[in-house]
């Protein structure tokens, strides 16, 4: 009898993801592990010791920081390239904790806890203090490439996520 992983790579392997398509299956070496397929890239994830799992991986935070920053990063090098502008190197640090949504002024809902996102963004070349404040201010929109929406826009109005379970 196969164990899981084989089953696991048996039943992916022959299935094409699209675009903006990913499938996440679980291992069997934890848990929680799981590995990301998007396309032909491969990542896994788990869950700290701490939380239950076995830590083979990122965490779902870790790769949801992970996205807002490559989506920050890609954007404003898209951004200098196409104003010619000189960036030598662009790198973002992000963290996440829960803060009080109370007191914050730019929180959709008053009450309760709130994820908030730290990102402090650095910028390396010959920049003046405006063309600095023009990639603060771009990175705040971050607009995804070829996506008809941005991360800004899914962040203040929301997200639905629709599931239903697979046909056999």
């Amino acid at each position: 009898m196969p164990d899981v992983d084989e089953e696991h790579d048996a039943a992916s392997e022959g299935v094409a993801l699209g675009e903006g398509q990913v499938e996440v299956p679980e291992t069997g070496a934890g848990p929680f592990a799981n590995e990301r397929r998007a396309g032909r890239h491969r990542l896994a994830a788990d869950e700290t010791k701490r939380l239950g799992g076995t830590d083979t991986g990122p965490t779902p935070y870790d790769y949801l920081l992970a996205g807002l920053g490559a989506c920050t990063t890609m954007t404003l090098r898209m951004y200098a390239t196409r104003k010619k502008l000189p960036l030598d190197k662009v790198s973002a640090r992000l963290s996440h904790q829960r803060a009080h949504a109370q007191g914050c002024a730019d929180c959709v809902t008053g009450e309760g806890q709130i994820a908030e996102i730290q990102r402090v963004i650095q910028l390396k070349g010959e920049l003046s203090a405006e063309d600095s404040e023009k990639f603060l201010e771009i990175a705040n929109k971050c607009p995804v490439p070829r996506a008809p929406c941005t991360v800004r826009r899914t962040r203040e109005h929301g997200i639905k996520v629709r599931g239903r379970l697979a046909e056999d």
